[in-house]
């Protein structure tokens, strides 16, 4: 080993030692790191946030300044924003080609790394998937940056945690606190920032001695995020008030609506994003045409380009600015914002989705504010404030986790008034969404991929085997019409102990085991009379070739048998082979061996 070699790795087992050599406890240690992490976390929001600055500057200020139009007034030279996003497309051709590993995933596969996979992320994503991210947000993709933070300060947290050479669940506590202090320091929320990752990254696994790092880690980046940035959030939202107590009849209703709308984005969303997928052109192509789509829908509602922030304030202080948007505008937005975030997504443009959930939840409860507001007009309702609840509530029922929207809402309007109202819709919305959407936007592609985070890895590795992958084809079935005489002589000639049946076709008919023939294996004179399908078992358990060894496992451990015989599909009685307890072992331990090589 070269001695270039030998120096990073002599760095390691001096930074791991460290602990003990200052006799540091565990949980201390932590604790300082998640101080650090969290500063780091702060800074680089900060970064982030500049470089998502530059990029609006450099594409959209100077576009606008040089061709001599705005965004808020209608002329033909606006039709060049259709290039605008596609500029960020272009950009991005060449974090594609080189880089193009560090930018598959998304936040998924980021939950799937922490999760599953231990936790262990690299470093260089974290400039080469924030840049792209920053490029996207600021040429007017239409997507968040909250993801990408998170991600950011999830990869620094891990960085840490391998470089002390913590274990496992040590490695996915420091990444939460990155992911923490991304996530506080972007809203100015340090309380939302704990919840982000303990209800989100660590799928709500609630440890005291991991609480305790999140909360340090996510007050530490507000720290640094006030000390930049002044005391102001991403998003800024009047104080909020109740009118009257018949309002929370509404909000109930609009929980309703919510959850519904939040169950029909995550379709839409990933319905888009597979007619995508299936377009047979370059791959390196897909984000420019993706730009110019977004570009498109952009010419008819700019409020759809970047994050949306602005108009989201826009919306919560109704009339209050100088725009007063329309019911039909802000519903229509709905549409047209979804699908402009689906396709930028879809089309490869990394981002977030965690923005296009807010706006989506503001436009959608601004708009029900605004019809209520109509007919109603004596109520004195505020459409402001829906916009502001459906904000957290479609949060909520998108990403199923409730506590993080309410206490976002709760640190970003300063009032204790909004819990209730919030707390209703929250609560509404989620329930509804996961009635008619069992997944969130996080977990639906991994669903779809056989990967459930709350499981476990055991159980997501045996749900990533296939049966047909595993059986043996090789059957010893033996005819349905052999006589016990026979079935005496051939059970000497084998090790096995059950056997299927089969008759002149091929098909299945039954099973037996050596078990079953050990009841007349004394009664000579039925050795030549009796048929071995006398005694076996007609009513046979059987697994199919596309099974999982899930499902395979479940059905053995239900009848607590030791082989499944595997059909066909098409007849569900042709043999096409058989699969044993045994063997499904020997596959799951083979590729948890693979899996524990790759995470090195």
């Amino acid at each position: 080993m070269s001695s270039a070699r030998r120096t990073p790795e002599k760095l390691r087992q001096f930074t791991a030692s460290l602990p003990g050599y200052f006799r540091i406890s565990e949980n201390t240690f932590l604790i300082i790191l998640a101080v650090i992490i969290g500063l780091l976390g702060g800074l680089g929001n900060y970064a982030f946030r500049k470089t998502i600055d530059f990029m609006h500057w450099g594409i959209f200020e100077q576009g606008e300044h040089l061709l001599n139009f705005s965004l808020h007034e209608w002329s033909p030279q606006r039709l060049a924003v259709i290039f605008f996003p596609a500029i960020g497309g272009l950009l991005m051709v060449p974090l594609w080609h080189w880089f193009g590993e560090d930018l598959k995933g998304g936040f998924a596969g980021f939950l799937e790394r922490v999760n599953l996979r231990g936790a262990k992320l690299r470093l260089r994503p974290i400039f080469t998937r924030g840049f792209g991210a920053a490029i996207t947000i600021g040429s007017g993709g239409s997507a968040g940056q909250e993801g990408p933070i998170a991600m950011i300060g999830g990869a620094i947290g891990s960085q840490f945690g391998q470089m002390f050479k913590m274990s496992g669940d040590r490695l996915k506590v420091l990444v939460a606190c990155g992911a923490a202090a991304g996530v506080a320091a972007t809203f100015n929320a340090p309380i939302a920032g704990v919840f982000f990752a303990q209800e989100i990254v660590l799928l709500a696994a609630f440890e005291l001695s991991s609480f305790t790092s999140i909360v340090i880690a996510s007050g530490m980046a507000t720290v640094v995020s006030r000390a930049l940035l002044g005391n102001t959030s991403e998003l800024y939202a009047p104080h909020y008030a109740v009118h009257s107590f018949w309002e929370f009849g509404l909000y109930v209703l609009l929980g309703l609506i919510i959850g519904g709308l939040a169950a029909a984005f995550i379709d839409v969303h990933f319905r888009i994003k597979d007619r995508i997928d299936a377009i047979k052109v370059h791959r390196l192509a897909k984000p420019i045409l993706g730009g110019l789509a977004v570009g498109l829908i952009g010419v008819f509602f700019p409020q759809v380009f970047g994050n949306g922030y602005e108009f989201i304030e826009t919306v919560l202080l109704g009339d209050q600015t100088w725009y007063q948007p329309t019911w039909y505008l802000l519903a229509a937005l709905v549409l047209a914002k979804a699908i402009a975030t689906s396709i930028t997504l879809g089309s490869g443009l990394p981002g977030g989705m965690f923005a296009p959930c807010l706006y989506l939840g503001a436009v959608a409860g601004g708009a029900f504010g605004y019809l209520v507001a109509q007919i109603f007009p004596a109520a004195g309702i505020a459409p402001g404030a829906y916009a502001l609840v459906g904000m957290g509530a479609f949060l909520a029922a998108a990403t199923h986790s409730p506590m993080t929207a309410i206490f976002l809402l709760f640190e970003i309007t300063d009032s204790y008034e909004v819990i209730i109202p919030i707390m209703l819709t929250c609560v509404i919305g989620t329930a509804m969404a996961r009635h008619f959407k069992k997944d969130s936007l996080e977990t639906f592609e991994l669903t779809r991929a056989g990967i459930d985070l709350e499981s476990g890895k055991e159980r997501n590795i045996m749900k990533s085997l296939k049966v047909g992958e595993v059986m043996i084809r090789d059957v010893e079935a033996i005819p349905e019409g052999m006589t016990l005489g026979q079935f005496a002589d051939f059970i000497e000639q084998t090790k096995h102990t059950n056997f299927p049946l089969v008759d002149s076709n091929g098909d299945l008919t039954g099973i037996i085991s050596v078990q079953d023939f050990m009841g007349v294996v004394f009664e000579r004179d039925l050795m030549d009379l009796v048929v071995v399908k006398e005694l076996a078992t007609e009513k046979v358990i059987t697994a199919h070739a596309d099974e999982d060894l899930d499902q395979a496992m479940r059905k053995i451990g239900y009848r607590n048998i030791e082989q499944l015989p595997v059909v066909d599909r098409e007849t569900h009685r042709k043999l096409v082979g058989i699969i044993s307890r045994r063997d499904m072992v020997s596959a799951y331990n083979r590729a948890l061996m693979s899996r524990s090589l790759e995470d090195q």
